[in-house]
Order: C-alpha cells, then structure tokens, then sequence
C-alpha cells in the first residue's frame, strides 16, 4: 500500500528537518553515531519481548536471547556478583528509576527516600505513583548530594529504613554521589535496613572506565542501577537498562498463566528491537570500544572548555566529566543549539558524535552573538 503524494512530501519533509536539526544540537545527552541499518528487517516483525527475560513464553517472536546477553554484559561491567542479579531492557532510564524505588518499596514499605535537589525532575514523579514517603537533600554546586545534611536528616529519621535516591551524573552538572561515602554514614548512624538506587542514566557505561573509578556500582553497596541506552550508548528509540539483586526481584515474581511467564517487568510487553540495538552496539565496540568512546568525549570536553575560557566564557567542568557548563547565553543561541538552561547556566553535553570542529562551529557562532549591534 502507498501513501498519496501529499503525505508522502511530509513525510520527506519531516525527515528532512529532522536531520537539519539533528546536527545542530549540543545540549541533550544523546549520542547520534549509531548505524541501525543491518535491523531494517526486523521493522516488518511484530517483536514483542513479553515479561522475564529469562522465563520462558509461549510468545517466541521475541529477542530475549539477545537482550539476555545485554543485561550480561552491563552486569559484568557494573561488577554484580555471579547469580546474584537480574535485569531487562527498558523504555529508558525513568522506567530503570520507577523499577528500582518500586523494589525499595516493596522490601521497606514504610521507608524514608533520600534524594539531592539536583535529581532529575522524572524522580518526584515516580516517588508520587508508588506513594513513597520523601525527603530532598541539598545538593553541593557541583550537583553532588550534601552529605553533611544527608548525614544530619538520616539522623533524625534513623528508625526509619533508609532508601537512597544517588544520582550518577545529575541532568545540568553530571554531579556523581558517591555511595561509598553513603555506605559509611549508614554505619555511622548503625542504620541496618537500607536501599540504594544509583541514577546512571549517562554515566553507566561511563564511570567503570574512569579513574578514578566512581563508588555507584553492585561491588559499592548498590542494590539497583539503572541506564539510558540513548544517552552514550546510542540508539534511535529511547530504551534502557535497569539491574537489581535477584533475591529483592524474587519477592515481586508473579506467574501469568496466559503468556506462561512471570511478571517481573514494569510494562509486561516491552519493545523487542531496542535490545537488538544495543547487542549491535556492544558487540561492535565491546569494552574496549566503549573505553575508547570515554577517552574521546573527555579529550574533546576539555577542548570545549578552552575553547569557551579563551573566549572569556567561564566555562567548568566535573571531574572526568563530558558535561561542560557556562552561563547560558542569549535566547537565539540556546534555540540554535538546542541547549537545555536551569538556573543560570547551560551546558555542552560532549556525546562521542560531538567533534571538535563542530565546537569551533559553536564557539564562532557564540562570538558573533557576543559582539554589540
């Protein structure tokens, strides 16, 4: 079946801006080096992976084989323990966060959560559908959690369980909590029952190649991590992964008879090509791909910075962070750009499609605005 003329020259139009702006954005964390086409094929089969990746289903047009493999390899990266975690592929790392704060309450249904202002604003949202009682921390001007009032709010609630929101490279300043500071401060105040979730919605598969490395993972106290694929990963559909420990998974498992599987899933029927995606992109770059992914958005994050101080733009960055933050300049360069600002600043976010001629390109533009008319 074809379409008529006049919604066919839409669609082309579409694409046509689409790709227009697809190269003129710098303040979104979404890798855009991604090559799909070898899927094509897979767009004409209704792929559905149906609840637990490793439950069998009478539904078989699946790909939780592949996805298997991908909840593998992020295991094997973050440094969970063999047979001691679970996971699946999601719609993004919101889902990942809902999924790992919906355990937390199902293990502590009376717990307190903890989370810095610096959170992503999808987080407060998730703590209002599963009714989960909360408490925001200060965050540092780093966007780190303050520990200092983590430490003196944990305190006064101490006989309540703890369950702790870490972000792992915040929205506007890619601030990383450390849970091994955490950790201490729960032995400090002799807090035994506690949850932590960490945030690594961009920094997942950042952070394990970093040194030094970040405390966020299994190996650090972390009871659940979520990611986005989208993000540095790169993929054409939002998707994700969300880890946990098994034995907190095992208390939410529910058999269903019609699709003969269990329900350990947030959405039951889950999209059956996102992880294809990321098999294709694990499998072209492996670790060491991805190392060198790390190496190169970081060299180019420190171009980006010089480039914007010589200017006399006070431009900074996190440490071993691809997030370079500025003031944010006029309206007509953040609608160019597509730049995302919050109080004041805005930032690049050095993605590994992102190349140093196309910051000349940013910084020449930002010029010719700085200049009086």
């Amino acid at each position: 079946m074809s379409l008529e003329t006049e919604d066919q020259n839409r669609l082309e139009l579409l694409l046509e801006r689409l790709q227009e702006q697809t190269e003129m954005f710098l303040g979104y964390p979404v890798a855009k080096d991604f090559d799909c086409r070898a899927l094509a094929p897979f767009l004409e089969l209704p792929v559905n992976n149906l609840g637990d990746p490793f439950a069998p289903s009478t539904y078989q047009v699946d790909t939780r084989e592949f996805e298997r493999e991908v909840v593998t390899f992020a295991a094997q990266l973050l440094r969970a323990e063999s047979d001691s975690w679970w996971g699946y592929v999601t719609n993004g790392g919101s889902e990942g966060n809902l999924y790992g704060l919906y355990l937390a309450r199902e293990l502590f249904p009376q717990g307190m959560v903890y989370f810095s202002q610096a959170t992503h604003y999808s987080v407060s949202k998730n703590l209002h559908l599963l009714g989960l009682r909360h408490i925001m921390i200060r965050a540092q001007p780093n966007g780190e959690i303050d520990y200092e009032d983590l430490r003196e709010t944990l305190r006064i609630h101490r006989d309540l369980p703890a369950i702790i929101f870490a972000n792992i490279g915040t929205t506007m300043t890619e601030g990383k909590d450390d849970i091994g500071k955490i950790g201490q401060i729960f032995q400090e105040l002799a807090i035994s029952q506690s949850y932590i979730h960490s945030d690594a919605a961009l920094c997942g598969f950042i952070a394990p190649f970093l040194t030094p490395r970040p405390a966020f993972d299994f190996a650090d106290g972390a009871d659940s991590i979520s990611i986005s694929g989208h993000k540095f990963i790169g993929s054409p559909i939002p998707c994700g992964i969300v880890l946990a420990r098994k034995r907190n998974v095992d208390r939410i498992a529910r058999s269903i008879a019609y699709i003969g599987n269990l329900d350990t899933t947030i959405t039951g029927s889950r999209n059956g090509l996102t992880p294809l995606i990321l098999w294709l992109a694990i499998k072209r770059l492996g670790e060491a791909g991805f190392r060198s992914r790390v190496v190169g958005s970081l060299e180019v994050a420190e171009y980006a910075r010089g480039r914007l101080r010589n200017i006399g733009i006070d431009a900074w960055s996190n440490p071993n962070a691809i997030t370079v933050v500025f003031p944010s300049p006029s309206p007509r360069i953040c609608q160019k750009w597509q730049l995302a600002a919050a109080d004041g600043i805005t930032h690049l976010l050095i993605l590994p499609n992102v190349s140093k001629a196309q910051i000349d390109r940013f910084v020449a533009d930002l010029l010719t605005d700085m200049r009086p008319s």
